[in-house]
């Protein structure tokens, strides 16, 4: 009885085709990130509205290949999924050569979960608050500013290197495991510059830890409405949002990745779940597979063509 409780939200063709085993959620970076909070927000919302068990493994390393070539080489059965942001998934085709993997031939796409946007942040000790001032000081001394991102072919990586060849200036990407390590850096001035996702970033700069340049994305985030964007700072066209997607092992039954979607959607748009990732600077955009592999395929095209142009190239 308590089991047919818990699964009220489902319907019942997905609860007959939820995987009967434990889960294991690969989380290909080091815990304190969006990636890391997602992946542990569905490991409890799994146990709670299907019964059973799901853990979360954080296996960080190879700008998130090695996470990622774990849940390649998986039984496709359900039980191991991939949690994992979108420049895994859509820039790093393109920019980094010899990947382990091949997005379309290896995953099956179950649900794209959430976006939340980017920001660029300064160290307490560097002179910029804004825009045209971290220009300034990056044009009178080429080559010694440095940035950091969760890692090479993240959003946030090119996100700077977009504002870079536009603005004409040298600064050195320093790329991290995941955001935990880069924003200690950045506290302690080991870095001067962060990319990072608003989660991360929101806290330090709330609390007067760290001074938000500007935003990456189109608009103004409510979060902090006194940030400027790209586009306000002179860059037309600057839109670049993190998203977060769940994905399995391509062979895995299409029943299976309908009903690991439906769960997905129940648990992260619950009232109490969706207030606390909300809270944290994560909206909620659930995508059914479908939908979520059609994005994967235009973004993964649209990232190419930038790539090409901009002539960009690993670090």
């Amino acid at each position: 009885m308590k089991r047919r409780v818990l699964l009220a939200a489902l319907s019942a063709p997905a609860l007959a085709q939820m995987p009967g085993r434990p889960i294991t959620l690969i989380a290909p970076f080091t815990p304190g990130g969006p990636v890391d909070v997602l992946a542990r927000v569905l490991a409890q919302g799994f146990l709670a509205r299907t019964g059973q068990a799901a853990t979360v493994e954080n296996r960080a390393g190879g700008a998130g290949n090695i996470g990622i070539e774990l849940v390649r080489r998986a039984a496709a059965d359900g039980t191991t999924l991939l949690v994992v942001p979108a420049g895994n998934l859509t820039i790093n085709p393109t920019l980094l050569r010899n990947l382990p993997y091949d997005v379309e031939r290896d995953f099956a796409p179950v649900s794209m979960m959430a976006t939340t946007p980017n920001l660029i942040i300064a160290s307490p000790r560097f002179p910029a608050r804004t825009v045209p001032e971290l220009l300034a000081v990056a044009q009178a001394r080429p080559g010694e500013i440095t940035y950091g991102s969760p890692g090479v072919g993240s959003q946030l990586h090119l996100a700077v290197e977009l504002m870079k060849g536009r603005a004409g200036i040298d600064i050195q990407h320093v790329p991290y495991r995941g955001t935990t390590q880069a924003l200690t850096d950045l506290l302690s001035g080991q870095i001067q510059l962060l990319a990072s996702n608003l989660p991360v970033a929101l806290p330090v700069v709330r609390a007067g830890q760290a001074h938000a340049i500007a935003m990456t994305t189109a608009a103004r985030s409510a979060a902090l409405p006194d940030v400027p964007t790209l586009v306000e700072s002179g860059f037309p066209g600057m839109d670049i949002t993190s998203w977060y997607g769940l994905l399995a092992p391509k062979a895995t039954p299409p029943a299976v990745v309908t009903a690991l979607a439906e769960a997905t959607e129940a648990i992260l748009r619950a009232p109490e779940t969706a207030a606390t990732l909300t809270a944290q600077g994560l909206d909620i955009v659930c995508e059914p597979p479908a939908v979520f592999a059609a994005r994967l395929r235009t973004e993964t095209a649209m990232w190419a063509a930038v790539i090409r142009e901009r002539r960009f190239t690993p670090d």
